[in-house]
C-alpha cells in the first residue's frame, strides 16, 4: 500500500490541525493505521494508532486528550485531530500501515508514508 501524509503546516502555540493520510495500492480497510512524529534531533516516536475498523485507538500518553485519530476506509484515508499545540509538538508526522499490528512498535509497521512537517511557534 502507498501512502501520502498532507495537511502539514506553520501553527501558533494553541491552535490546530488536521493531517491526512490517503492510501492507495491495496484495501485499506485490512490495515492497523498508525502516526509517528520525529522531533528535531530526536528519535521517531509512536503517536496513535487505529484499528481496521476504526472500533479501537491506541494514543502516546504526551498526546492523549489532544490528538484523536479516526479513519474513513471509504475514503482510504486516516487522520490525526491536532488540537492545543505546543512547540514540543514540532516535528515530521509520518502515517504507517500495518497488517496485524497497533502498537507503538515501528519496526512491526510494513509501509509508510513520506512525512509531512508539522511546526509550532510559541
Amino acid at each position: 500500500v502507498q501512502l501520502q501524509a498532507s495537511g502539514g503546516g506553520l501553527v501558533q502555540a494553541g491552535g490546530s490541525l488536521r493531517l491526512s493520510c490517503a492510501a492507495s495500492g491495496r484495501t485499506f480497510s485490512y490495515y492497523w493505521m498508525g502516526w509517528f512524529r520525529q522531533a528535531p534531533g530526536k528519535e521517531r516516536e509512536f503517536a496513535a494508532a487505529i484499528s481496521p475498523s476504526g472500533s479501537s485507538t491506541r494514543y502516546a500518553d504526551s498526546v492523549k486528550g489532544r490528538f484523536t485519530i479516526s479513519r474513513d476506509n471509504a475514503k482510504n484515508t486516516v487522520y490525526l485531530q491536532m488540537n492545543s499545540l505546543n512547540p514540543e509538538a514540532t516535528a515530521v508526522y509520518y502515517c504507517a500501515a500495518s497488517t496485524y499490528y497497533g502498537g507503538n512498535n515501528q519496526g512491526r509497521y510494513e509501509f509508510w508514508g513520506q512525512g509531512t512537517q508539522v511546526t509550532v511557534s510559541s
